[in-house]
């Protein structure tokens, strides 16, 4: 949530009012890793689910990898494209915010996965 905030305040912060396809890109990513998150974690009270679990924290792990190929794309775009030296730092410190927290996301899938492999 830090990351999240963190993004929506720099763009409050740099005026940044109109968003990008990659700004629609890297937040849908991140909405989905957060849903994928919450239903691992809600599985977790039945470790019968022990595969389903593990697979939704392989899927997550496959989201942050499209979100950093998300984010290379789009630092990418910002230099081939933007002129304005002060919008590609802005711009790209919003984006690193939202790749951040998909790999937060990650992180706690890597956690779910031991526990369950701790205990299945």
């Amino acid at each position: 949530m830090d990351f999240v905030e963190a993004a929506s305040e720099r763009m409050a912060l740099y005026e940044l009012s109109k968003g990008t396809p990659e700004l629609s890109a890297l937040a849908d990513v991140l909405y989905r890793s957060a849903a994928e998150v919450e239903r691992a974690v809600r599985m977790l009270r039945d470790l019968k689910n022990a595969d389903l679990i593990l697979q939704t924290c392989i899927e997550i792990n496959r989201m942050e990898n499209e979100a950093d190929g998300i984010l290379r794309g789009a630092v990418a775009k910002l230099f081939k494209e933007e002129k304005d030296p002060i919008n590609i730092i802005k711009w790209k410190e919003v984006y690193e915010n939202l790749e951040e927290a998909t790999d937060r996301c990650e992180d706690v899938a890597n956690i779910i996965e031991g526990v369950v492999l701790e205990h299945a």
